[in-house]
């Protein structure tokens, strides 16, 4: 590809992932550039863990500006950093990458603020104080979101995974206000959720459907969740046929996006109404 030559003159970023198919990082980014009529380019790696240092090298060598992260190297990826942010050293993991001219590489995490803007984008008015989320998944968007809503004064949080060791981990980084639960255990604590979060590759395409039954769930709560390819997942499916209140991904995918393409391209681009639709156009076909 001419694009990956180095020195093209062009502004270069992409999203890294495995798999990244399911990914509409780079219809989103590519509109963008498209809208602004900016010469650059967004593109789309599928890269194994173990090919993940090399590859970013490779990036680096080539003049990208950078790269955004996702699934399954969020954590993975702080090892090859030369520089995080304070948020995303609390986390303990990047979704967005800055690559300097002298070949460092910053890492950085802006899912936790994607995620809080998406709620209030659907619910302006939404309180999140004195109120108990339940986040079902461990990884580098669970750590993102626990951390978010402790910041906007959620009065706790319980994480449950199938390996509770890996969710006890999250509760040791980000203090008192974080608890586990077991995996079988949490339909238990759905009574006391005032947010029910799903932040796994549950219901995503390719992927396992939402095991979890929220039958139980409070009838005022507010069920989220992360995946936004099928926007439709079992999770919302099963919220709304209980009649609760829900968010779906594709904000967070957008709101997230923002700072990076802000960073690489030098434009802070707009938010449309249409944008949603056309992202999610390819899946109605």
């Amino acid at each position: 590809m001419d694009i990956l030559k180095k020195d093209n003159g062009f502004p270069l970023a992409g999203v890294l992932g495995y798999p990244v198919s399911q990914s509409k990082s780079p219809k989103l980014h590519n509109y963008w550039l498209s809208k602004y009529k900016i010469q650059g380019f967004y593109v789309p790696f599928s890269v194994p863990t173990d090919k993940l240092k090399k590859t970013l090298s490779s990036l680096v060598y080539l003049g990208f500006k950078g790269v955004n992260i996702t699934i399954p190297h969020k954590t993975t990826v702080l090892s090859f950093a030369d520089s995080i942010t304070d948020r995303a050293s609390l986390i303990g993991a990047a979704n967005t990458l800055y690559f300097s001219g002298n070949g460092k590489i910053h890492a950085d995490n802006t899912d936790g603020h994607g995620f809080i803007q998406n709620i209030l984008d659907n619910y302006p008015d939404y309180d999140f104080y004195d109120k108990v989320a339940l986040i079902y998944g461990e990884g580098g968007s669970a750590r993102a979101i626990a951390s978010s809503l402790i910041s906007n004064g959620i009065k706790e949080v319980r994480i449950t995974n199938r390996t509770r060791s890996k969710a006890q981990i999250i509760s040791e980084n980000l203090g008192a206000k974080i608890s586990v639960v077991d995996w079988r255990s949490a339909p238990e604590n759905l009574k006391q959720a005032d947010m029910i979060i799903n932040t796994t590759s549950m219901g995503m395409v390719g992927q396992p459907e939402f095991s979890q039954p929220i039958s139980r769930a409070s009838k005022s709560a507010l069920v989220v969740d992360i995946v936004y390819n099928p926007l439709q997942t079992e999770l919302i499916k099963q919220a709304n046929s209980l009649n609760l209140k829900t968010v779906t991904g594709i904000g967070m995918l957008i709101n997230q996006a923002i700072p990076g393409f802000e960073h690489w391209f030098q434009k802070t681009p707009e938010i449309e109404r249409d944008l949603k639709e056309y992202l999610l156009d390819d899946d109605k076909r």
